[in-house]
C-alpha cells in the first residue's frame, strides 16, 4: 500500500494501490453493461425524433476525444435532447437496458472525464441552451444545463449583474458542465465557489426519475441541502439539466494591472505583494493570477498577436527581463478614476518597496483584454507545441510553485539533453521541436497551481516519470491533487491521495444510492473496487 504524509509527524493513512489507469491506458469495460442494438437506437429515435441521435461516425467523432486528443473512447451514438423530459425517457430506457451514459457538455474538461472510455452513449446537452429566467430583484440566473458560460455572461451583463465564475473557456464550457466539475476559474478569489453561488439545479438520476431542487431563494434550510451533491459529481450522480445561480450585481469598473516580481516568495510571503493587494486594495481586488517566465515565453511563442505587456524591458529596463514571475491583478469598483489611482498607488509603493521590479497598468479595455488573452492563452499555446500533461494542484499558498521546480528537477536529471524550461542548462525561451517544457501558472489568490508539463507526444516512459510522483509529492504537502478541474478518468484511481478510505468508502454508498447500477459516466470519478 502507498501511504500519504498529513499534518502530524507520523500520521499515514492508506492509500488505494496505483493504476495505470489514471494515465491514458483506459481499465477494463464493465461486462455487465449492456452493448448497443439497433433497437435501442429506434427507440431514442423515437424520444428525439429527427437531428436528435447522431450515429454517423465522423460526426461522433468529436463527442468521442476530448480537446488536447489524450483520451479517445468508441461510443457509437450521439444523444441530442432538447428537454428534461426527454433526457428523463432517454435514461430510463438506458437504466433499463443498463446501458452505460456520459454526460457531456461543451466537452473542455481537461481529465477526461466528459468522453466514453468504451462504447458508452453520449448524453450531450448542446440543445438544452434556452435562458429559462432572470429575476433582477434577488439576481437570480435559471437556464438549461447546455448554455454556454459566455451566453450567460452576456445575458447577465445586459441586466446590469455578471456570472459569479470566469473561466478561459467560457466560449465553448456549458454551465451544467461547469456546476458538474464545480468549476473555478479566475474569479473566485472575489466570488468564492459554486457551492456557495448555485441556487438550485434540476437533475434528471440514473433511472429516470425527475429531482426537482430549481430553487432560487437564497435561504433554504429544510432538510439535506442534497443539490450540493451534484456540484462536482461529474455527472456520476444524476445529469443535470438546468440551474439556478446567483449573479452578483456587476461592477461598473474593472482595471487590470501587469507586474514583474523578482520570486516567487516576493509575491506570496506574508509581506509579499498579494498581502499587499489585500490591504490596500481589500473588497475591490477580484483576480490575482501568476504565470512563471516559461508560460510567458510560450504564449508569445505560440499565441498568434501575444506580446510581452512590458516591452522594452530587455532594453530600457534589463534585469526586468529576468523576472522569473509575473502577476495579473484586477480590481472591480465603481469608478475607473479610482479604481486606476488605487492601482497606480498600489504599484508605487511595491516597486518602492522592491516587491515588484517592474509594471504597467492597462489603460483601455483592449490592452486588459490582451493581457487576459496572454493569461488565459497558456494552456492553448501549449497544445500547439504538442502533448500536455496537465495538473491542476493546490497547497497552502506559500508552498504552491515548489512541485514545478521539483518536476523540472526530477525531469532534467531524466532528460539532461532534451529539457528546457528552467533547469539546469536551460534557456528560457529557446524552443525545439523535441524539447520538454515545464510552465507554472495559477490562481495565487487561492492557492491553485497549473503545473503543465509539455512533450512532443504522449509517451508512456514520460508519464510514468511524471505519475504518481507529482500525487505523491501533492500528498506529502497536504495538498489536493484536483483544485478546480475534478477527477475524470485521469485521477479516479488517485483520489486517496487527497481522500481517506472512509471518505471513499462513504462516496461508493452515495454513487450506490443515486445510481445502483453505476451506468452514469462509469470508471469517473472513484477508483476501481
Amino acid at each position: 500500500m502507498l501511504t500519504r504524509r498529513v499534518a502530524g509527524p507520523a500520521q499515514q493513512v492508506g492509500l488505494a494501490i496505483w493504476a495505470r489507469a489514471a494515465g491514458t491506458l483506459a481499465p477494463p469495460r464493465n461486462t455487465e453493461f449492456a452493448l448497443l442494438q439497433d433497437s435501442d437506437l429506434a427507440v431514442f429515435d423515437s424520444i428525439l425524433g429527427s437531428g436528435g441521435v447522431i450515429t454517423d461516425p465522423h460526426e461522433v467523432d468529436p463527442y468521442n476525444r476530448d480537446w488536447m486528443g489524450k483520451y479517445r473512447g468508441r461510443g457509437r451514438c450521439v444523444l441530442r435532447p432538447r428537454s428534461t423530459a426527454q433526457v428523463s425517457a432517454l435514461l430510463r430506457h438506458c437504466s433499463a437496458r443498463r446501458l452505460a451514459v456520459v454526460p457531456q457538455g461543451g466537452n473542455t474538461g481537461l481529465v477526461g472525464g466528459s468522453v466514453p472510455v468504451h462504447d458508452e452513449v453520449v448524453l450531450s446537452t448542446g440543445l438544452m441552451t434556452t435562458l429559462l429566467g432572470f429575476d433582477p430583484g434577488s439576481g437570480a440566473l435559471t437556464a438549461q444545463a447546455g448554455a454556454v458560460l459566455a451566453t450567460l455572461e452576456a445575458a447577465a451583463r445586459e441586466r446590469g449583474h455578471a456570472m459569479p465564475l470566469d473561466l478561459g473557456a467560457s466560449g465553448s464550457c456549458a454551465i451544467g458542465g461547469n456546476v458538474a466539475t464545480n468549476a473555478g476559474g479566475i474569479r473566485l478569489l472575489r466570488h468564492g465557489p459554486l457551492h456557495g453561488s448555485v441556487l438550485g439545479l434540476e437533475v434528471v438520476l440514473a433511472g429516470g426519475q425527475v429531482l426537482d431542487l430549481l430553487s432560487s431563494l437564497r435561504k433554504d434550510n429544510t432538510g439535506y441541502d442534497l443539490k450540493q451533491l451534484f456540484i462536482g459529481s461529474e455527472g456520476t450522480l444524476g445529469v443535470i439539466t438546468a440551474v439556478a445561480i446567483q449573479c452578483p450585481a456587476a461592477s461598473p469598473a474593472t482595471s487590470l494591472a501587469y507586474l514583474a516580481v523578482p520570486s516567487f516568495k516576493a509575491a506570496q510571503q506574508a509581506h509579499g505583494v498579494l498581502q499587499a493587494a489585500r490591504q490596500n486594495l481589500g473588497e475591490l481586488l477580484s483576480a490575482f493570477e501568476f504565470l512563471d517566465r516559461e508560460s510567458l515565453e510560450v504564449a508569445k511563442q505560440f499565441l498568434p498577436g501575444a506580446r510581452d505587456p512590458l516591452p522594452g524591458s530587455d532594453t530600457v529596463i534589463p534585469y526586468t527581463a529576468q523576472a522569473p514571475f509575473f502577476l495579473v491583478v484586477e480590481i472591480a469598483g465603481s469608478s475607473e478614476q479610482h479604481n486606476a489611482a488605487m492601482l497606480e498607488a498600489f504599484l508605487e509603493s511595491t516597486m518602492g518597496e522592491g516587491r515588484v521590479l517592474d509594471g504597467v497598468v492597462a489603460q483601455d479595455s483592449r490592452q486588459a483584454g490582451e493581457i487576459w488573452a496572454l493569461r488565459e492563452g497558456i494552456t492553448e499555446a501549449l497544445r500547439h507545441r504538442g502533448a500536455i500533461y496537465k495538473y491542476d494542484l493546490s497547497f497552502r499558498v506559500e508552498e504552491m510553485y515548489g512541485v514545478v521546480g521539483a518536476a523540472r528537477e526530477r525531469l532534467a536529471s531524466a532528460y539532461p539533453s532534451g529539457f528546457l524550461g528552467g533547469g539546469a542548462g536551460s534557456t528560457a525561451g529557446s524552443d525545439t521541436e523535441h524539447a520538454l517544457k515545464v510552465v507554472g501558472y495559477g490562481h495565487l489568490g487561492d492557492g491553485n497551481v497549473h503545473l503543465n508539463i509539455s512533450a512532443p507526444r504522449y509517451d508512456a516512459g514520460l508519464e510514468a516519470l511524471i505519475e504518481p510522483w507529482v500525487y505523491e509529492f501533492t500528498a506529502a504537502h497536504s495538498g489536493s491533487i484536483s483544485a478546480e478541474h475534478g477527477l475524470g478518468r485521469m485521477k479516479a484511481p488517485c483520489i486517496g491521495y487527497s481522500k481517506p478510505p472512509e471518505a471513499v468508502r462513504l462516496m461508493r454508498s452515495i454513487k450506490a444510492a443515486f445510481d445502483p447500477q453505476g451506468i452514469l459516466n462509469p470508471y469517473k470519478v472513484l477508483p476501481p473496487e
